[in-house]
């Protein structure tokens, strides 16, 4: 009888859950004034990085290529050429990093180990004992400087062998070598890192990486390559929470989820059935095509829909976007012990039919088209604009769609395209001051948001962009050898609500932007000091140099002419 009543009342909960997606308002958009308060007491405050991103030291002390460094190592695939190689250094400077993360009082710090750096041709039996120190070293300093450790396991930089051999994310034998590699990383780090995450932004790594080529290994496979390597990664993700939860858990008492990043998809006009039903695709397209498996067992039904339906057009016996087994669905759904959430920035959604295509594409498959407000401000990239609203709505969505998951906000931030080093940045006070206010708001809806992670502590290599945007807290001069940081006025401002735990009182919050602006005017006038300092470094080591070698070799040449003709 017990096991009769247990199996209905587990039939009523997965009913209940699959039409959770029905309690999101769609015309509930209420932006609303800034609202004063505090976070609740233990709420974290972090900021970011990534091992490609800023590590560089490419090929240094045994590590092995990645398939970022094979990418643009390759001309016209990053912006000017630009590489990761040096990046900003951050493998010979981690004690100063760690000294600007305790200058912004944070309590966390997420990071990611490089796979190559540790497993130089991505399997267990080549191991790279002095990659694996470094890890150690930066995370026993972390704890030093009671900063937490928060730690992805993949942003981005798989092993370059892989690759080459298997094929990398399009192939199943990624799923056996990841966790080989996880696993290693919990019994070297998982006395101490007791927050994981498996995969940073994969809904990049699969688009970018294997349907545009934007991004590494720079694979062009439209309308297959992208669905197919997500499904590897979901099912990665899956196995490396299960090898956790057997292995580690019970000793280690950690967390494991996966770190999903997301624009927000507003209906142009949310009172039409037609541009509510476009904007959902647009968030399952790129939010529920991983979160649906992890918290619902399987892929959203309208993917599933709507590129069953276009392949069928296509003449293709089975769908474009491959199908998990009963058996896979079960142990996929609920591996998650929180989900990290990237966002940055909005877009309306309209309802828009692509013409058949012999060869469709992930981006045709949805139906629909992103449009801006021109309203809405912008720093610099044509791709990022504050709209802080959007987050609240995302969040809120989350809640109502995947039964109010442990959230940590894992990314959130805005660059600006470089033409000079811009320390006073009022524009990303304006986003960090509206974004965190939305998450606030969320919290008073009962959003279960327990930390956020602000992207990102420095000026970094952007992949595909290079060094044009800059994302940091603290501007990196990347012209001089040594690359030092300088603040920027956006690190006292954000230092101010970590103290704060929110945003207190109207004139408290105010005092903040006027004390940032102020003490960025003098960083400036150090900056520009250095800069000097830098072109007459570079004058002494560089130009009078070979200005001296070219006067020596023309007066070589004179004295040979002169010779010869008394001669």
């Amino acid at each position: 009888m017990k096991t009769h009543v247990l199996r209905i009342w587990c039939v009523l909960v997965s009913i209940i859950q699959l039409n959770a997606a029905e309690d999101f308002q769609w015309t509930k958009n209420n932006p609303g004034s800034f609202y004063h308060g505090t976070f609740p007491t233990g709420f974290l405050w972090g900021v970011g990085s990534s091992a490609y991103q800023t590590e560089g030291a490419w090929d240094k002390d045994g590590k092995g290529p990645s398939i970022w460094d094979a990418f643009t190592h390759k001309k016209g695939k990053v912006f000017r050429n630009e590489t990761g190689d040096s990046a900003c250094d951050g493998y010979y400077k981690v004690k100063a990093d760690i000294q600007l993360l305790k200058e912004l009082k944070v309590n966390h710090y997420l990071f990611s180990i490089s796979w190559p750096r540790i497993m130089p041709t991505g399997i267990k039996e080549q191991l790279n004992e002095k990659g694996i120190q470094f890890y150690n070293d930066t995370i026993n300093s972390l704890l030093e400087n009671n900063i937490t450790p928060i730690v992805s396991l993949y942003h981005w930089d798989l092993p370059q062998v892989l690759q080459e051999k298997y094929g990398g994310w399009q192939n199943i034998s990624m799923i056996n070598y990841f966790n080989d590699y996880a696993n290693l990383c919990f019994e070297k780090f998982g006395d101490r890192v007791k927050h994981w995450i498996t995969f940073s932004n994969p809904w990049a790594v699969a688009e970018k990486g294997y349907e545009t080529g934007e991004h590494a290994p720079g694979l062009k496979l439209g309308g297959c390559g992208a669905y197919k390597a997500a499904h590897h990664i979901i099912k990665t993700h899956a196995k490396v929470w299960h090898s956790y939860n057997n292995t580690w858990r019970s000793e280690q008492q950690g967390m494991v989820g996966i770190s999903l990043t997301s624009s927000w998809g507003e209906p142009v006009d949310p009172h039409s059935q037609t541009d509510r039903d476009a904007a959902e695709r647009y968030i399952q397209f790129h939010l529920g095509w991983f979160a649906n498996p992890i918290y619902r067992g399987d892929y959203p039904e309208v993917m599933k829909n709507y590129i069953g339906r276009k392949s069928a057009q296509q003449g293709l016996g089975t769908s474009r976007l491959p199908t998990f087994s009963v058996q896979e669905k079960t142990y996929i759904k609920g591996t998650s012990d929180f989900l990290g959430i990237g966002h940055f920035t909005t877009h309306y959604v309209i309802q828009k039919s692509f013409p058949f295509l012999q060869v469709s594409s992930y981006h045709s498959d949805q139906d629909s088209a992103e449009l801006v407000d021109p309203k809405w401000a912008a720093a610099g990239p044509s791709w990022l604009y504050s709209v802080p609203w959007g987050f609240r709505r995302l969040l809120n969505f989350i809640k109502t769609q995947y039964g109010n998951p442990l959230i940590y906000v894992t990314e959130n931030g805005v660059s600006e395209k470089v033409q000079r080093a811009q320390l006073c940045d009022e524009w990303r006070i304006e986003y960090l001051k509206g974004y965190i206010n939305e998450i606030l708001k969320a919290l008073n809806d009962g959003v279960n948001v327990k930390g956020y992670t602000a992207w990102s502590l420095l000026d970094k290599f952007e992949w595909n962009r290079g060094f044009s945007e800059r994302f940091g807290f603290y501007h990196v001069d990347f012209k001089n050898k040594n690359k030092p940081r300088y603040p920027k006025a956006s690190v006292d401002y954000y230092k101010n609500i970590i103290s704060a735990n929110g945003f207190p009182n109207p004139r408290e919050v105010e005092n903040w932007r006027k004390e940032a602006m102020d003490t960025c005017s003098a960083t400036h006038q150090l900056l520009a000091t250095d800069s000097l300092l830098t072109r007459m470094e570079m004058l002494t080591e560089i130009v009078l140099p070979t200005a001296l070698t070219l006067c020596i070799l023309t007066s070589i040449v004179l004295l040979i002419f002169y010779l010869r003709s008394h001669h």
